[in-house]
C-alpha cells in the first residue's frame, strides 16, 4: 500500500486536483486520498476510474495530502501552496512494503509484523484465470479446502478452509472476513466461495498463525481478510465472459460519489453445465455432472457527515443451486446479509469503530443412498431430505489509540448469536424394489421426521499493544477472553408409521457453556536493513459448530452422526521466521511453525457405513514454509512458495475404535508449493503462468482408503500406489490485452494440461478439469 505524503505550505481555499498513475503510465483507480490538518481533521475522496481526484482544501495552516493505493510502495512529492494540480507516479510495492490489517486489527507495514502473512494484490487477483475466489487463493500453498477441488464442483459443506493443515474438515479452522465482517457459514463454519464479489476485491490478506487472541472463535488456524473497493466517481464496469462446459459469467459494478456520500452496487451471475466427478471407470447410470448456478448482488452506501466520521451500510443477497453429480441429489441456498459500520476519530486523535451484522440463510439438501456403490452404481433411492434455516446476528466495538511514539494500543469486544435447525425427512427402501421411469431411481418411503438444532451465543473482549521501543524492535502483546453457551438444543424425532417419538427423541439437550483465554506474545527485530528475524508464542480455540452438535449428513455410503457432547478445540503453538531482502526487489521468508491441538474434532470411523464427530486427544501440526518474490522490472514479476507439513495424531483420546495414533491427519499433504511468473505492460500484454503442486495425502482417519489399482492405471498413475490420494501438478495460464483505456480482452485456462487428480475415495472422485474462459472487461469512468 502506498503512503504518498505531500506536504503543503499555507494553502488558499479551493480544490486540489490530481492524477495517480503507475510506473507504466496506467491510471490507479480507487486510491484513497485525504487531506489532513495538524489538528487531525480530514477530508477524504477516492480516485475515479481514470485515476483523477479532486479534494477541497481549507485555507490557512499547513496540511498533508495522503494517498493510499493497494500494491504500491511509498512515494513522496512536495506540494507547493500555489499548486492546484499534481501528478503522482507510483512504483510497485515489495512484499514487506504492503500494509496489512488482519494480523493486528490495525494498519501496519508487513515488514514490521511478527507473523506469517501472505498478501494477494489486485494485480495477482486480476491476472488469475480463476472465476471464483478459492481458485485464486490456491496460489498460496498454505491454503486448502477440505476437498482439494474447486468450489465450482464441490458441495458447499466440503468447502471448509484450513491454513497449514490445521484440522481440515467441512468446518473451517480459519476465520474468513469480508471487509472485516465474518463470512463463514454461521451454522457450519464452511465458506460459500461463490459469494465473494470478486470483481471489486482489491486485496486478500492471509494471516497464517493463530488469530484467536484478537478474533476469538474460528480464528484458531488463522484469518483471511478479503478487502473490497470503495465507491469511486461515476464508474461503470462490465465483465462478460464465457467458458467451456457451457459456462457463462457476467459481473457488473457501478459506483458514484457526490459531496460526502458514495454508493456502489455490483453483481455476479454464473452457471455451468459442469463435469462428471466420478472417475470414468467407476461411473454408473446414476452418475451425472456436478453443476452450479449462482447469483450474488451487493450494495454499499457510504456517508461522511463530518471530516472525522465515516459510516457505511452494506446489504447482499446470494442464491445458489447445485446438482451434486448424482441423479436427484442437489442442494440450494438463499442467503441475505446486512451490515453497518461507523468509524470516528475522537478529539484525542484515537479511533473508535463499531459494527453490526446479520445473516438469514436457508439451505436445502438431498442425500441419496446408492445401493451398489462399489460395483455397477445403477440404483439409488432418496435417503434424506433436509432443510436448514439459520439466523445470526452480531456486533463489535474497537478503540485504537497511538500513545506517544512507541505504542499503538487497541481494545475491543464483540458478540454473536446463531440459531438454526436441521429439519429432516428420513427415508427407507420402498417396495417393490423396481426402478422408476429413469431406470435407476428406486422407491423410498418416509420413515422418520427429525428436527435437530439449537442456538449458540458467544462473546469476547481483547486488548493489544504494538510496542516499538527502538527503531529495530517491535513487540506485539495481545490477549482475549471468550465465553460461549450452547442452549435450546433438541432432537425431535417422530416415527411416521406410528406418529410417536422414537427412542432417539430428546425434547431438550442439556445446555453447555465454556470459557477460554487466548494470549499471544510476538517480537520482531531488524538485524540489518536486509534481514529481519521474528518469533511468536500463541494460542487459539474453536467451539463446535451447530452442525457438528446437531446435524447428520451422508457422503457416498457413509453417514456421519453429530455429537451434542463435543467440547472446544484448543491450540498451543509457536513460530519463528526470518525475512531476507538481499537485493532490491527480491524478498524471501523462511518460517518454522509448531502447533499442538488439544481435543480436535474429527470424523471418526465407527463402521464401514458410519462415522461420528468426536474429540480426539491431540494432534500435532508442524512444518517449514518458504516464500520468495522477485520483481525483475516494473513489468516482470516472479514468485514462489513451498510448505512442508508434518500433521499427525499423537493421542486419539482412547476412542472405541482401532487406534489412529501416529496416523496422518486426513486431507493434509506433506508437500505443497506454487510458482508464478507475470508480465504486466498495459501498452502491450499482460500474461501470467502459475504452476501448483500438491503431494500425496490420506482420505480418512484410518489412513486405509485407497483408489483402485485399475482406476489409478487408467489415468497414468502407478497402480501399486497404495493407500491415500496421489499427488499432482496443475498449470494455469491467463493473457489479457488492453484496447485503449476502457476495454480489455482476456482469456484464461485452469488446469492447462487437463491433469486428472483424485479428491476422495468410495467412489474415486476426481478434481477440477481443464477450464477455459474468454471475455471482455469494459470500464467507464467520469471526471
Amino acid at each position: 500500500m502506498l503512503w504518498a505524503i505531500l506536504i503543503a505550505g499555507a494553502l488558499a481555499a479551493g480544490p486540489v486536483t490530481g492524477t495517480v498513475k503507475d510506473s507504466n503510465g496506467g491510471v490507479v483507480a480507487g486510491a484513497s486520498v485525504s487531506v489532513r490538518t495538524p489538528t487531525g481533521a480530514e477530508q477524504q475522496t477516492t480516485t475515479a476510474g481514470d485515476g483523477t481526484f479532486s479534494i477541497e482544501v481549507t485555507a490557512g495552516a499547513t496540511a498533508t495530502i495522503i494517498v493510499r493505493a493497494e500494491g504500491f510502495a511509498e512515494a513522496q512529492q512536495p506540494l507547493t501552496s500555489d499548486a492546484s494540480s499534481v501528478e503522482i507516479i507510483l512504483s510497485p510495492a515489495t512484499v514487506f512494503e504492503n500494509v496489512v490489517v488482519s494480523a493486528t486489527r490495525t494498519e501496519q507495514r508487513l515488514g514490521n509484523v511478527p507473523a506469517s502473512v501472505n498478501v494477494l494484490s489486485s494485480e495477482q487477483i486480476n491476472t488469475s484465470p480463476a472465476v471464483v475466489a478459492d481458485d485464486v487463493l490456491r496460489q498460496v500453498p498454505s491454503f486448502s479446502l477440505f476437498r482439494r477441488t474447486s468450489s465450482l464442483f464441490a458441495q458447499p459443506t466440503t468447502q471448509g478452509v484450513s491454513l497449514r493443515g490445521i484440522g481440515p474438515s467441512g468446518q473451517s479452522r480459519t476465520l474468513v472476513l469480508l471487509d472485516g465482517i465474518p463470512f463463514n457459514d454461521p451454522f457450519g463454519g464452511w465458506v460459500y466461495w461463490t459469494r465473494v464479489p470478486l470483481l471489486s476485491v482489491n486485496q486478500i490478506e492471509i494471516s497464517e498463525d493463530a488469530g484467536s487472541s484478537l478474533y476469538g472463535n474460528i480464528a484458531m488456524g488463522g484469518v483471511i481478510n478479503i478487502m473490497t473497493a470503495r465507491p469511486t466517481r461515476q464508474t461503470i464496469e462490465l465483465k462478460p465472459q464465457y467458458g467451456n462446459l457451457s459456462s457463462p459469467k457476467f459481473d457488473f459494478l457501478g459506483s458514484d460519489r457526490w459531496n460526502n456520500m458514495g454508493a456502489l452496487v455490483e453483481g455476479s451471475f454464473f452457471s455451468t453445465n459442469g463435469s462428471p466427478i466420478v472417475a470414468a471407470r467407476e461411473m454408473g447410470p446414476i452418475d451425472n455432472n456436478a453443476d452450479v448456478a449462482y447469483q450474488n448482488v451487493t450494495g454499499k452506501f457510504e456517508y461522511d457527515p463530518a471530516a472525522n466520521i465515516h459510516a457505511r451500510v452494506r446489504g447482499a443477497y446470494f442464491s445458489e443451486k447445485r446438482n451434486n453429480a448424482k441423479i436427484g441429489e442437489y442442494n440450494s441456498t438463499q442467503w441475505a446479509t446486512a451490515s453497518g459500520l461507523v468509524r470516528a476519530i475522537l478529539p484525542d486523535s484515537s479511533t473508535i469503530e463499531g459494527q453490526l451484522f446479520a445473516d438469514n440463510e436457508n439451505s436445502h439438501y438431498t442425500f441419496l443412498a446408492v445401493t451398489n456403490s462399489a460395483t455397477t452404481r445403477n440404483a439409488v433411492r432418496l435417503a434424506t431430505d433436509q432443510h436448514v434455516p439459520v439466523n445470526g446476528v452480531g456486533g463489535s466495538l474497537q478503540w485504537t489509540k497511538v500513545i506517544g511514539t512507541k505504542n499503538v494500543f487497541t481494545a475491543g469486544a464483540d458478540t454473536r448469536r446463531v440459531s438454526g435447525d436441521s429439519q429432516e425427512d428420513a427415508y427407507v427402501a420402498g417396495t417393490p424394489a423396481v426402478p422408476g421411469p429413469d431406470g435407476v431411481t428406486l422407491p423410498a418411503v418416509l420413515s422418520v421426521q427429525r428436527v435437530s438444532g439449537g442456538a449458540q451465543r458467544s462473546m469476547g473482549a481483547f486488548i493489544s499493544d504494538i510496542f516499538t521501543p527502538t527503531a529495530r524492535l517491535v513487540l506485539t502483546l495481545s490477549a482475549r477472553a471468550d465465553s460461549w453457551k450452547n442452549y435450546s438444543g433438541h432432537n425431535l424425532e417422530t416415527s411416521v408409521s406410528t406418529g410417536l417419538p422414537t427412542a432417539n427423541n430428546r425434547d431438550t439437550i442439556p445446555d453447555r457453556s465454556d470459557s477460554v483465554v487466548s494470549p499471544r506474545v510476538a517480537a520482531l527485530y531488524h538485524l540489518t536493513e536486509q534481514v529481519t528475524a521474528w518469533g511468536a508464542f500463541n494460542s487459539g480455540f474453536r467451539a463446535p459448530t451447530l452442525t457438528e452438535l446437531y446435524r447428520q449428513f451422508s457422503v457416498g455410503a457413509v453417514t456421519t452422526l453429530p455429537n451434542s457432547g463435543l467440547g472446544p478445540e484448543r491450540l498451543y503453538g509457536s513460530e519463528a521466521g526470518i525475512n531476507i531482502a538481499p537485493i532490491r526487489n527480491l524478498t524471501t521468508r523462511f518460517t518454522y511453525y509448531d502447533n499442538r491441538i488439544k481435543d480436535p474434532i474429527s470424523n471418526v470411523t465407527l463402521t464401514a457405513t458410519t462415522a461420528q464427530k468426536m474429540n480426539l486427544g491431540e494432534t500435532r501440526v508442524r512444518g517449514l514454509q518458504m516464500d520468495a518474490e522477485y520483481r525483475v522490472t516494473s513489468s516482470i514479476h516472479f514468485s514462489g512458495a513451498y510448505i512442508l507439513n508434518d500433521a499427525k495424531v499423537v493421542d486419539d483420546g482412547g476412542l472405541p475404535v482401532p487406534s489412529i495414533v501416529g496416523n496422518w491427519i486426513p486431507q493434509v499433504p506433506k508437500h505443497r508449493g506454487s510458482l508464478q511468473a507475470t508480465y504486466t505492460n498495459p501498452k502491450y500484454l499482460t500474461a501470467s503462468l502459475s504452476i501448483q503442486f500438491t503431494g500425496m495425502q490420506y482420505n480418512d482417519d484410518q489412513n486405509t482408503n485407497a483408489i483402485p489399482a485399475e482406476t489409478l492405471s487408467a489415468y497414468g498413475y502407478d497402480p501399486a500406489f497404495g493407500f491415500g490420494l496421489p499427488g499432482y501438478t496443475s498449470v494455469d495460464l491467463s493473457v489479457a490485452r488492453d484496447l485503449g483505456r476502457s476495454v480489455q480482452l482476456f482469456g484464461g485456462i485452469q488446469n492447462l494440461t487437463n491433469k486428472v487428480y483424485f479428491v476422495q475415495t468410495g467412489p474415486s472422485t476426481i478434481g477440477t478439469p481443464r477450464l477455459v474462459n474468454v471475455g471482455v472487461r469494459v470500464r467507464f469512468a467520469g471526471k
